[in-house]
């Protein structure tokens, strides 16, 4: 069968609708690589100090939350960035600052599977 001839079996149907949705799911597959979340500066984590950073300062240095929740009543901010990748290996930070009810940072943590320089 010609690929002209293909292209009008398809047409509008749901079949070519599903042909796309293949072809684009083998594109992103062949690939091998995706990501979750956003870059933030790691850089930045040893700048915070436990009752004296506010949430205006965590802000102003990593930028929007990727995600907000409550722990125990306690705003939470997250941020992240995970690479996964078949043909490389994975890479993963995350950062999650818990606020005190007077906007300052009660507790932190900070993990990555990035090796140090």
């Amino acid at each position: 069968m010609s690929l002209t001839a293909f292209s009008s079996l398809l047409g509008t149907s749901p079949l070519r609708k599903t042909t796309h949705v293949a072809v684009m799911s083998m594109g992103l597959l062949l690939s091998g690589c995706f990501s979750v979340g956003h870059p933030f500066p790691a850089g930045h984590v040893s700048a915070i100090r436990i009752g004296e950073t506010t949430q205006n300062d965590i802000y102003t240095m990593f930028g929007t939350p990727w995600r907000t929740g409550l722990d125990n009543g306690m705003k939470t901010w997250a941020y992240g960035d995970y690479q996964y990748s078949l043909f490389e290996g994975n890479s993963a930070e995350d950062l999650v600052v818990k606020f005190d009810q007077h906007g300052r940072v009660s507790s932190f943590s900070f993990n990555t599977s990035k090796r140090s320089k």
